[in-house]
Order: C-alpha cells, then structure tokens, then sequence
C-alpha cells in the first residue's frame, strides 16, 4: 500500500501559516483536522473527505471504489474504511481490512476493539486486545474505556481485574472516565463490592460515576444503596442525567415506595427529563407495577414520543389488572404504528387469550407471531401453550410445544398445563421425560411436579423430589418450601409439613398460608387458629387466603361465632374485600350447624350471585340435616346451571341419596330416570394406596384385585373383631331397595375399607396407613375405621373429597362432625 508522506508538505504549511498568522488578516483561521492527518497532503485529504462523506451515506459500494481508485492512502483512509464497515455491520470485512494492514496505529486497534463491542462480543474484543498488547501497542486511555464498554452479563471479574491492571500498568488509573468504565463493568459482572471500593477512592466523581453505582445497586437488588447514593448525589449538587432517573426509580419499584417514587417524578419534570422516552418508560412502569393504573394512563397520554416498551408496558399493566378490554384496545392501537412488529407483547396478549378462553383471538395472535416469526421467543412459545391449555386444545398445545426448542422453561409450561387440567400422573411422565433429556428444572418446575404429587397423594414421590429440591439447592426458595409443605399436607404427612415450616429460613405470608392450609385441612382447627395468632403477631398482615384457611377450619369444627368474628374482622380490621369463596365457606358453616335460616339470608346479601359450589355445599347439608324443602330448591338453582357430567352426577347422586334415606324410593327412581335421559353418569366411588411406590386403587366391591382374596379375608376377621367391640352397622348407609342382608355385605367392600384391608396385610405392623378418596366418605366407614384404628394399633388417615380424617384409638380428629 502506497502511503505519502507528510515532510515534503511542510515549507508550504509554513508559508500558509505565517501568510495567516502575520497580522494582516483580521479573520480567524481554521485548520481541519483531517488535513492535519493527512499531513495537508491535498489529493489524499479531499480523497479523504469524499471517502468519509460516502461512508456516512452507507453508500458502501461507491467508497469501495473511490478507496481502490486513491492513488495516495494513508492510515486515515484505512481507518475510514474500516469504521464504515464496522457501521455497517460488516465486522468480518472490517477485520480483513485491518489485518492487511501494514501498521496498525492506536487508533485502528481502537476502532476494531469498539466494532465488537458495539456489537456486544466481548470475548473478541478482549481477545483483540491481547493481540494488541502482543504486537507492542500500548493503549490510551479511549482505547480502554472503548474495550470496558464491551462487558456484559457474561464477562468475568477475573477479566476486567486484568485489564483493571493494565490500567494501572500503563499510568491511566486517574483518567475519570476509564475510572467510570470500571466501575460500571465490575457492576455488570456483579462485583458491587470492589466497584464501591473503586468508588469511593475516586478523587472526582461526577454524574456519571454515580450513574454507573446507582445502576449497579439498581439491577443487582441493592435498593435501598441505590437511593442513599442517588440522595449523596444530590446533597452534592451532581445534575442527574436521564440514566440517573431511570435507575433511581428502578431501585424505587424494588423498595415498593409510591412516596418517594412521586418525588423523583417531580424532579423528573422539573429536569425536564420526564420527556425523554427511556425516563418516560420507566415511570411507566413503575406505576403501572404499583398498581396506580390511573397515574400509568395519564403519563402514557401526556408523553411526547412513545415507543414500543411505551405499549408493551401500559398493555401488561392493564393485563394484570383484569382490564383485558383497555389492553385490546392499545394492542390494535399498537398494530397501527411502526414499530417493530416482533416486539409486540405477545405473550401478554395470548395469556389474555388464555384467561378468557377466546380460541379465535388467541389464534389470530399464533398467526401474527409466526409472520413476525416472534414464536421462536422462548417466552411467546409457552404463553402459545399455556392459551391453547386454556382453551381445551390439549392437541394444539402438545403441537407447539413439540416445535420449542427444549429449556426448562418450555418443560415447565407444558407440565403446568398438565397439572392445571387436573392430569397429574401426565404431568409426572413429563417431568420423567424431562431428566431423560437431561434438562434440569428449577424451582417453578418443581413446584409443578410437586403438586402433581399432591394430588396424587404419592408421598413416595414427594419425597423423592424433597431430596432433588435439596441437592440442587432450592430448598432456601420460600416457594419451594411451601410447595413441600402443601404436599405433605395433602398426603397426610402432617408432622412432616410441620417440620419443614419450622426449618423455613424465611417465612412470608405465602409460608404461613402454606401452614394454615395444611392445619385445616388435616382437622386442626386449634392450631389453625393458634398459627394464624402467631402469624399476626410476627408483624405480617394476613391475606384472603389467610382469611379462607380459618375459615374452613371453623366449618369443619362448626365453630361458628368465631367464624363470623374472623368474617366481620376481614373487613373491618384488615380492610380485605371477602370473595365469593369466603360467603361460600360461611354460608357452609351456617348450614351444617343446620342454620339455614341465616345462611339463606347471607346468601340474599353477598354481592355475588350464588354459584356451583355454593349451592352443592347447600345441598350437602340439607342431606344430613334432613331439610328436603332447601334441598329441592338447592337442587333445582344446580339443574339450572352449566355444569360439568361429574359436577350433575353429584347433584343427581345427593338427591338420590336424600330421597333413599327419607324412604322415597320413587322419587329414586324418578331421579334415576331423569339421569339416564340425560346421559349422565355416577361417578364411581374409588380409594387408593400407596405401597411401596405402587398406587393400589380399589371401586365398591372390586373383586378383580390379585391379593383379593386375602384382602376378603381380612375383611372378615376385621368383621368378627368390629362385632365383638361393639360396631353395628348402619345399613341406612347402603342407598339401595334391597334387603338387610344385602346391605349388609355391600358396606363391607367399600373402596376405602378394601384400600384398608390391603394395606393392613401388606405393611409393618404399627406403621401409618394413608388412604384417599375421591368421594365423601359414608357415616358406617367413619364408625368402621375408627373401631378399624382400635383394634389393629395404628393411626389410619383417610382423606377423602371435603378434608382429611385421622383416625387413631377409637376416634377421628373430626369430633364426628363432618
């Protein structure tokens, strides 16, 4: 390459300076710096300013040519070339360019370490650096602050202490903005503790160096340090830049603090930065993540420029409010505009899809993210299958799911969907599935499988992911421990549950809801109340879901002045709303007491209109308190409604039942009758066992076990033992027109007892058993197996649709009111 060299140009330099500088001249003279680099050369410096002019334009093509065509061409131009490549993202011509050339200034070197930072390739910019202090090159201090900006999440302290080194190798350790370069890196590779130390020994600081610290606080979790830093800031009359704002009010979201939030809002208008879109959105999305709607809406009306996060942020805020028609609404506002269709929140919009199960919507939105082709977003792709769960396209969803590429949290998605539809021994299988691909969960999967788990009852299984959650270190999770804990609970485990509670580094009120909802489950009405007393006392408010465990656990016990007292106390000293399922629960307490009058009354206050669940708890009560006028009426508002088969089938079955008991069987038979018109179907009673990790399920007088008839024989040496302690059967229990004897035989092979007698002869004496229910158990069963309980020295724990019975010694934890 043919430089030209720069002597031979300086007699003439001379002249034209001293003609200018003589005094004759009342004018100032400028020198172009270009010129200047190009040693006033003026063939190659007008060859230079085109050159710079074409790269400008991105009119690569044309400068490649002019490029060729100079005759002269010194370091400049190459430098130009290699920079416009560099702009033009054309980082592997850039490098060729560069590589030939025949020496290579500070300034190239700079320009290529700053090409693959800009281009966020960090490790070939360090590793051009290396090149660099190789060849004998010492770098300055832009060098250093241009290779610094390359850091990100995935560069290491080991390297940045390095070039920090270097740093103080080559005397520029004083320079302020290398000074900020570091300590913004040593933030970006979560290093807080030595870029405070670098901080504070900084002779002058200034906007920036707080910028950097204050945003490091920021991301890493540091709240409260970025605000105390953001405060020193401004005791030192520092003018903050839009940086400044954006993570100060970032810090802000994290320390939940609508007050001072507002205050940087003010400072932000009183800067003038609140118009700068990047601040604009940052307050955006702190109101919006306080739940202030009304203050995200007016900002998002007021701001000159919006952008894409602009939308994306006011439409999730609407969507986790509820407000899903505000956030259609913006969405098409949004289609409108120009900005990056890919960007769209997605994924905010499917859930939405999802949650109001429209099918046609959420299909619309597939359509728009595959000619984006935003369904290859990790995030987009589970939302996809997480809508088409919602909406009962289970095939749909297996089809998207099979098309993801594989991480936990495609895995995580799919199984939740599982487990949400009620297909729990599915969602187990996938999981399965999952370690054989060798993806490895994290605590959101667990949680997943481990309330499949739960439902299942299969503490064996519970157990084996209790020892996972262990050895991948996710038991210091709150989440994690409470998900534990509901599962031991739910399989009976009780003092299992307990024990992980007391071993909870830090409880939140999601722990204690965890607690409370294991005690009332199990029966325990005094230590759910006990807990939630403690609760309280421990200085945390109690929630709606708080509230829900003390009150089932007064319905189960029929304590029911004190369920009112915590009912009132919701309201009028914790200012919570109840919700439909809080009247239900008390509208339950008050008619198993058998005080239907109040009951029926509440039902006419509540601001809901009574539902299913309601109206079965109802009609449950009138069937043990006889009152057949309420249960006609319970009865005919259930008929009326779009129920499930199974949700019909119990309404159909309890009237049944209620008639057969009163000794009507013809209006059995009407009833009967009416369900085989319309198709619908008993639900088939069912218990099951787990032993040694096999489930064992059993229906009314299964005979079709391999250990039947040892498990008959059981069932008869139980019978003899039953009769001599007392037991009488209760033959109203066997719903039939048939005779005693009949009856009689029946009660003895139900699910639960034949679950019982299998596990009494395929367990260690003295050992626990758990059996479960889909259904309620009947009053012989209750009476059976707490005589069962006696005579055989072992607690036995049913749970069955409504609640756990732990039977031991002759008695049930139920008190026989249930």
């Amino acid at each position: 390459m043919k430089y030209s060299s720069p002597k031979k140009h300086w007699s003439a330099v001379t002249v034209f300076a001293k003609r200018f500088y003589s005094g004759k001249h009342n004018f100032e003279v400028h020198v172009d710096a270009l010129s200047i680099k190009t040693g006033f050369d003026p063939r190659t410096s007008r060859f230079n300013f085109q050159l710079k002019n074409l790269m400008r334009s991105n009119r690569i093509a044309e400068a490649e040519e002019l490029y060729e065509q100079m005759p002269c061409k010194n370091t400049c131009s190459v430098n130009m070339m290699i920079s416009g490549y560099v702009n033009s993202g054309n980082l592997s011509r850039a490098g060729e360019v560069f590589d030939s050339m025949s020496e290579q200034t500070e300034v190239s070197w700079t320009i290529m370490i700053g090409a693959y930072s800009r281009h966020k390739q960090p490790k070939e910019a360090f590793t051009l650096y290396a090149r660099m202090c190789r060849s004998g090159m010492n770098p300055d201090y832009i060098t250093f602050a241009t290779l610094l900006s390359s850091c990100d999440g995935t560069s290491t302290a080991i390297e940045v202490l390095q070039i920090h080194a270097h740093i103080v190798k080559f005397g520029i350790s004083s320079n302020n903005m290398v000074c900020n370069s570091l300590v913004d890196s040593y933030c970006k590779c979560q290093r807080l503790d030595i870029a405070l130390q670098l901080f504070e020994e900084m002779a002058a600081k200034d906007s920036v160096s707080f910028n950097a610290m204050i945003t490091g606080f920021s991301k890493q979790g540091a709240n409260g340090e970025a605000v105390k830093l953001f405060q020193e800031m401004q005791y030192l009359g520092l003018k903050p830049s839009d940086f400044t704002l954006a993570a100060v009010i970032g810090a802000v979201v994290g320390l939940d603090d609508a007050t001072f939030g507002r205050q940087v809002h003010a400072l932000a208008i009183k800067t003038s930065y609140v118009w700068n879109v990047f601040v604009g959105n940052a307050f955006l999305d702190f109101y919006s993540k306080q739940n202030l709607l009304g203050d995200t809406s007016k900002l998002f009306d007021e701001m000159p420029e919006l952008d894409g996060v602009s939308y994306n942020i006011i439409i999730t805020g609407f969507a986790w409010d509820g407000q899903y028609e505000k956030a259609f609404h913006l969405f098409h506002k949004l289609k409108n505009t120009m900005f990056d269709r890919r960007h769209f929140p997605f994924a905010t919009m499917l859930s939405i899809a999802g949650i109001t199960q429209n099918l046609q919507w959420g299909r619309q939105l597939h359509a728009q993210a595959i000619v984006t082709k935003a369904d290859s977003e990790i995030q987009v792709g589970n939302a996809l299958v997480d809508m088409y769960a919602k909406c009962d396209r289970l095939e749909e969803t297996n089809s998207v799911f099979t098309n993801l590429a594989y991480s936990s949290v495609s895995w995580t998605a799919i199984i939740s969907v599982y487990v949400q539809k009620g297909l729990f021994e599915e969602a187990v299988t996938l999981f399965k599935e999952m370690a054989r691909e060798n993806v490895h969960g994290d605590q959101a999967t667990f949680a997943c499988v481990v309330k499949a788990s739960a439902s299942l009852a299969s503490v064996s299984l519970g157990r084996q992911l209790h020892s996972d959650i262990i050895r991948l270190g996710l038991m210091s999770n709150v989440f994690s421990g409470s998900a534990l804990l509901d599962m031991y609970a739910k399989c009976g485990a009780i003092k299992d549950a307990i024990e992980i509670f007391k071993e909870m580094p830090d409880r939140n009120i999601v722990s204690w809801n965890a607690m409370l909802s294991a005690y009332a489950q199990n029966g325990d009405d005094e230590a759910t109340l006990r807990s939630f007393k403690l609760m309280t006392e421990s200085g945390l408010y109690p929630d709606t879901v708080s509230f829900l465990s003390v009150l089932t656990a007064c319905s189960h016990h029929g304590l029911v002045e004190a369920a009112q007292e915590y009912f009132s106390s919701m309201t009028q000293s914790y200012n919570l709303e109840p919700k439909r399922e809080h009247y239900t629960t008390m509208v339950d307490v008050l008619c198993r007491n058998g005080r239907f009058d109040e009951a029926e009354k509440l039902i006419s206050e509540m601001p809901y209109v009574p539902d299913e669940i309601l109206w079965s708890s109802v009609l449950n009560a009138c069937r043990i308190h006889k009152n057949h006028e309420l249960a006609r009426k319970a009865g005919d508002q259930l008929f009326n409604m779009n129920m499930s088969s199974d949700a019909a089938a119990y309404v159909y079955v309890n009237m049944s039942n209620i008639y057969a008991e009163a000794g009507q069987w013809n209006k059995v038979a009407r009833v009967k009758k009416d369900m085989r018109e319309r198709g619908i179907k008993k639900v088939a009673a069912c218990s099951w066992v787990e032993i040694d990790h096999v489930v064992h399920k059993f229906t009314a007088n299964d005979m079709t076990h391999p250990q039947f008839e040892a498990i008959r024989k059981k069932i008869d040496l139980l019978g003899m033992q039953m009769e001599k302690e007392g037991y009488n059967p209760n033959t109203k229990c066997a719903l039939h027109n048939v005779d005693e004897g009949v009856k009689l035989e029946s009660l003895k092979y139900h699910s639960e007892r034949l679950a019982i007698a299998f596990a009494l002869i395929s367990t260690p004496e003295g050992s626990p058993i758990v059996v479960m229910k889909n259904l309620r158990a009947c009053i012989d069963c209750h009476d059976a197996i707490k005589i069962i309980s006696k005579i055989v020295g072992r607690e036995i724990s049913v749970r069955d649709s409504s609640r756990f019975h732990h039977f031991k010694n002759g008695s049930c934890t139920c008190r026989d009111y249930w």
